[in-house]
């Protein structure tokens, strides 16, 4: 081999260990940022924070606060109305400076306020259906087959409880779980409605249908619509993943299927927008009115 040959053998030998060595390095980064990111999120899930349900959570679920840091440059109106409610709750609270609460929520915009909150209590279905038994009012037990997106969970449970339904039902896994994003979204109904897991979507179905419940499921294919059906006073909605919809065998277990008529061509709805429509239609059908607002 000559020397120039040589030469150009090594050069390319040089420019594959570069390349090599960029690879490496970019996926080194590309798992750090991965693995940031779920950092983040599991750091997110006992957080709390925006102004209204920081405020509904020291009203009504106080005891689901460990502790409070508010930004020392919120309005004093504000920051007056919070931390008295703290101190009547004997909830902790801190004032900081605003990047302090930008770290914490990771660039969310928490409007100057984020609390600590205690896990959401996730049920067991057993021990559940024991204390609804003897319930002579409707009851309506929303299920959720596979919800991946924590927004759209909150904002089901959100509804969910605007429209008078007794417990939330998700699967452990395979689905969001209700962390502080859900918590959040949800206005802090997460911390106050029931939320119960389970192993299996359709084996839950079976068992609450021995239970006498009627069984819903939400399914824009379906033949009947939601406006022309009836409900008994013991109903389940069973709302689909976003996109896919309701799976084959829990579709398969639903005592009926009825789709949200929809005009245009827009096809189907936000998953937590066709949950609210069916609670909601259930809850006009037995003249559900909690408060009136």
């Amino acid at each position: 081999m000559s020397a120039k040959q040589h030469r150009n053998t090594k050069s390319f030998k040089n420019s594959k260990d570069r390349d090599t060595r960029h690879r490496d390095i970019y996926k080194n980064k590309d798992k750090s940022k991965e693995k940031n990111k779920e950092q983040g999120e599991q750091q997110l899930d006992d957080l709390m924070w925006g102004r209204q349900p920081i405020l509904d959570l020291l009203r009504y679920s106080p005891q689901k606060c460990l502790k409070l840091w508010i930004s020392e440059r919120v309005h004093p109106s504000f920051s007056g109305e919070v931390t008295t409610l703290a101190r009547s709750a004997k909830v902790t609270f801190q004032k900081v400076a605003p990047m302090v609460l930008d770290t914490m929520c990771i660039g969310e915009n928490h409007q100057g306020v984020v609390a600590k909150i205690t896990a959401v209590d996730q049920l067991e279905l057993d021990d559940f259906l024991p204390t609804i038994a003897s319930n002579k009012t409707p009851v309506l037990l929303v299920v959720l087959d596979h919800i991946l997106d924590p927004h759209n969970l909150g904002a089901i449970i959100r509804s969910a409880e605007a429209a008078g339904a007794t417990a939330v039902i998700y699967p452990k896994r395979r689905s969001a779980l209700p962390g502080g994003t859900v918590v959040k979204v949800s206005a802090g109904a997460a911390l106050r409605l029931p939320m119960i897991s389970v192993t299996n979507i359709a084996q839950t179905i079976v068992q609450l249908q021995g239970e006498g419940f009627w069984v819903v499921g939400l399914d824009h294919n379906a033949k009947q619509t939601l406006w022309e059906a009836t409900y008994p006073d013991k109903a389940v909605f069973v709302v689909g993943a976003e996109g896919e919809g309701l799976s084959r065998l829990v579709a398969e277990r639903c005592d009926m299927l009825v789709r949200i008529p929809i005009t245009g061509k827009t096809g189907s709805l936000n998953a937590s927008v066709a949950a609210a429509l069916g609670m909601f239609e259930w809850a006009r059908g037995k003249g559900v009115d909690g408060h009136g607002e």
